[in-house]
């Protein structure tokens, strides 16, 4: 595209050669559509914001993992205390000799899935390898980038093993109310969700859990559903042909008049306007 903002090696790796460093966001603000001459890997630790990844838009939170490649075009909007990390590599300056690509999703035409969720078990170990590696280099020492590597290595690991699906309830069983709750929201786009029914099930109090959900996303449990549903109808607007009241019902709304009314509320324009808007672009 015309005026495509790139980020640079240069800029971000402070020494040549380097393979990987960590790039802080505390917080991370509005940034453009861009692309990069490097891969990363996002972690999201709290807040909330809009990530649109190749076109398609993801209400991020707590939680949220991402694989990032370089060709992969994103941006961040609508941010609201959005505390991330991007862990930054750069494939061909990796020495150790391991199967990146088995372990690391889109590495080298590897099968992509971008988007997966870690729960606050795996969270609190991939953030002591992430301090791990920051310290490490920033070093500037002969044995700082193997050492980095090799803590690399261990993050993509640690990710691996703890990473699940974003819809995957049954991989959150041992992982805190508030990892199971934000699953199960994002595995009720196309139906009801009763928090009532939930704490039920958890035996946990509501209020406490509204409390929690509030302060660690920034957002209240029912707008961060609504949202989740209206970046799955934004998708569909784009890449599918059903109709507007077809998607209404995918996305958990029965009254395709009420959901116009909720998506112009929150998008700024009709369904059909957007759906239009989104292909012309493209």
């Amino acid at each position: 595209m015309a005026g495509e903002l790139i980020l640079r090696k240069a800029d971000f790796f402070p020494r040549a050669g380097q393979a990987v460093v960590v790039a802080d966001r505390y917080p991370q603000n509005v940034f453009a559509e861009h692309t990069h001459e490097f891969c990363e890997l996002v972690m999201v630790w709290r807040g909330n914001g809009l990530h649109v990844l190749n076109d398609r838009p993801y209400r991020i939170t707590r939680g949220d993992l991402f694989y990032i490649r370089a060709e992969d075009c994103h941006s961040y909007a609508s941010v609201n205390d959005l505390v991330l990390q991007n862990i930054i590599y750069c494939p061909d300056r990796l020495t150790l000799n391991l199967d990146w690509a088995a372990h690391i999703p889109g590495l080298n035409g590897a099968p992509s899935n971008p988007h997966w969720r870690i729960g606050s078990s795996g969270m609190a170990q991939a953030r002591q390898v992430i301090t791990q590696l920051e310290h490490e280099s920033a070093k500037d020492d002969p044995l700082a980038n193997l050492m980095a590597e090799t803590l690399f290595a261990q993050l993509v690991m640690t990710l691996k093993r703890h990473r699940f699906a974003t819809d995957n309830l049954a991989a959150t069983h041992s992982e805190t109310l508030l990892d199971k709750l934000i699953t199960a929201l994002s595995g009720s786009l196309n139906r009801s969700f009763v928090l009532e029914h939930f704490c039920e099930q958890e035996q946990c109090s509501e209020r406490a859990l509204r409390q929690q959900f509030r302060t660690q996303t920034g957002m209240t449990i029912n707008h961060y559903l609504r949202q989740l549903r209206i970046c799955h109808a934004q998708f569909l607007l784009q890449h599918s042909e059903q109709m507007i009241s077809e998607i209404a019902m995918q996305c958990g709304f029965e009254d395709s008049n009420y959901f116009s009314v909720v998506f112009s509320r929150e998008v700024g324009m009709t369904p059909g306007q957007w759906r239009h808007r989104s292909r012309v672009a493209t």
